[in-house]
């Protein structure tokens, strides 16, 4: 987020796209290559302007290394202190245009990774649960400073193998702090929750969370639900599609207000025929 608030920023870099239908369908004849399925997603938020770009490359146009992925014509480099995403997108299907330079710099690193799941095959941990935000866009035109939270997910397994849904939700405290919720409900329907708190200093440590609150269902119905120790205000819905939703809530937690960004995903809808034959309109890909 900007630090006036006027504007956001959301960008996911995919090896083996956990969305991509082509790589479920792969997935169907055997053992597929995740390289061959990678896609940089990027979501643009502002008062009077939302773009949303996500087109998945083969390995045909992708490259990875130590410091450096490269994904069609943007790419992303970590010089040892900070992460600069170039970007150069284009949506679909109303084609309109992603250009230009992203830089993070983070305040703290962590080498914090957690299982998901009691099998531990996904895993999550933040990089820099708190950074600070460079955008300089010359399509649409934006130029803007704030924080950021940097995090990494990967997987042994298709998610559908695990999971049935979950909550997501990360927040910036008073002191500079990251509390971070996983609300998890898993395939056989049993459920776990992580609460974490990441600070300044690069110290991890639990909190015991809050009560659920549940939320109104999206357009799309996808049901959705937070901790907060008080009633919960959704301040602007980012993204609602059929399987996902992301949003802007303001709660308690730890006994502060905060602004939380909160995520939502549905992996029955994800997984659905009909949803999959919908994505590529939304996500094309180029051999």
């Amino acid at each position: 987020m900007s630090d006036d608030g006027q504007f956001g920023l959301s960008l996911i870099a995919f090896v083996g796209s956990v969305f991509s239908p082509y790589y479920a369908w792969a997935r169907r004849s055997g053992k597929t290559d995740p390289d061959n399925f990678c896609a940089l997603n990027v979501a643009l938020y502002s008062r009077n302007n939302k773009r949303w770009c996500m087109t998945e490359r083969s390995r045909k146009y992708c490259s990875r290394s130590a410091s450096r992925f490269v994904i069609g014509p943007s790419d992303m480099y970590w010089d040892g202190t900070s992460l600069t995403i170039r970007v150069d997108e284009t949506g679909s299907p109303i084609p309109h245009k992603i250009t230009g330079t992203i830089r993070i710099e983070p305040r703290q690193l962590f080498r914090f990774s957690t299982a998901l799941d009691a099998q531990k095959k996904h895993r999550w941990g933040p990089i820099a649960p708190s950074a600070k935000i460079e955008v300089d866009l010359s399509k649409p035109f934006q130029k803007w400073q704030g924080n950021a939270y940097l995090d990494s997910n990967e997987g042994d397994e298709p998610i559908e193998n695990g999971f049935h849904e979950w909550d997501w939700s990360r927040s910036l405290m008073r002191n500079g702090s990251t509390a971070v919720l996983y609300d998890m409900k898993y395939k056989d329907q049993s459920q776990s929750i992580l609460a974490l708190r990441f600070d300044c200093q690069g110290q991890v440590s639990n909190f015991d969370p809050p009560g659920r609150k549940v939320l109104p269902p999206t357009a799309w119905r996808v049901s959705r639900g937070v901790r907060s120790s008080a009633p919960v205000e959704i301040s602007e819905q980012l993204e609602d599609t059929p399987f996902y939703q992301r949003s802007l809530l303001k709660s308690e937690l730890l006994g502060e207000k905060v602004v939380s960004f909160h995520e939502s995903l549905s992996i029955p809808r994800l997984v659905s025929p009909v949803v999959r034959a919908m994505l590529p309109w939304r996500m094309p890909r180029r051999f």
